[in-house]
């Protein structure tokens, strides 16, 4: 269908290079306080408060959501509401990222003024190096001068980007500072399709009770058995120490199929199968059973022995297909 105004690709094109344009200043020049804030936080032993209004609001939601998401503790704070009472959520501990683009915003004056009377560290986020909220703050981040990508220049879009792109640098330099790992960022995330996602295959695995395990001399008449009786349609192989020596497939039966009531687990088996360990994310899981076009896999520890087996089903049951 196309689309009502025949310039509004055009536009759209001259919007986004606007605004990318600015972002690669951004990036080629960070703001030089960049590191030390970083650097600030992670001692933090409280919260950053995150603070803004209008459109530098919506951003600081996000800013703060973000941080909290990744291992930094932080809040969002309403500078009007803070007039108001919720002064009281900021702690001594704490540390305050104050947006505006101008650096003349009012209604941050109550906020600032609570930073510098209980020493609370100010970070500022402005376009303007000599603003009040600039020069009030401990640390600054300047944004470049950039032009905003509205047609009279007027509405906050190049100068909200900018800000909320280095909230998301920040977020993300503190969540690599902290080391913070897949398995805490399910902990944060544990609803939806992410959170299923990020779940650890020993959560999801069936465990020792339901594994198919034969011996490698065992005959194949009796394999069969065991494979029927458990469903998976895999036998394990598992060596007398009960490391795991090969895995019997549906696969494997019909490459022997000439002779296979003949033959033992163990000949039959496919020596060095895929399998993953129990700390294995869904999704990586996931990624092996496509990629190797396979329904099942066994789940072993360091030692190599079989702990469980997961199951494409057991995937789809929790929406991380």
């Amino acid at each position: 269908m196309p689309l009502p105004n025949p310039d509004a690709r055009t536009i759209a094109a001259r919007v986004l290079h606007t605004e990318a344009a600015a972002l690669n200043r951004l990036a080629d020049d960070l703001p030089p306080d960049f590191e030390r804030v970083v650097a600030r936080i992670i001692k933090l032993t409280g919260r950053v408060i995150v603070s803004g209004i209008g459109k530098s609001g919506h951003v600081a939601r996000k800013i703060a959501a973000t941080l909290a998401s990744t291992g930094t503790p932080a809040m969002f704070v309403h500078p009007s509401e803070a007039s108001h009472g919720d002064l009281g959520m900021i702690d001594p501990d704490d540390a305050c990222l104050l947006i505006s683009n101008s650096g003349e915003t009012s209604e941050l004056g109550d906020i600032i003024t609570f930073t510098r009377r209980f020493s609370i560290p100010l970070i500022a986020v402005s376009g303007r190096a000599n603003s009040t909220l600039m020069l009030a703050a401990d640390l600054c981040l300047l944004l470049p001068d950039a032009p905003e990508a509205c047609p009279i220049g007027m509405a906050p879009t190049t100068s909200t980007t900018m800000a909320l792109a280095l909230g998301d640098a920040l977020a993300i330099s503190l969540m690599e500072a902290r080391g913070f790992a897949a398995d805490r960022f399910h902990d944060f995330h544990p609803g939806g399709k992410l959170g299923a996602q990020m779940t650890r295959v020993d959560r999801l695995m069936h465990g020792p009770a339901d594994l198919p395990l034969v011996a490698p001399g065992m005959a194949m008449g009796d394999t069969l058995i065991e494979m029927t009786s458990k469903g998976f349609g895999i036998a394990a192989v598992v060596a007398a120490d009960g490391t795991l020596a090969g895995i019997v497939t549906d696969g494997d039966l019909r490459r022997n199929m000439a002779d296979l009531m003949n033959r033992s687990a163990g000949e039959v088996a496919t020596k060095d199968p895929v399998t993953i360990g129990p700390a294995t994310l869904a999704a990586e899981a996931l990624a092996i059973l496509n990629a190797r076009k396979i329904s099942v896999l066994l789940v072993v520890g360091e030692d190599r022995k079989p702990l469980g087996i997961l199951h494409i089903h057991d995937l789809l049951r929790i929406g991380a297909a």
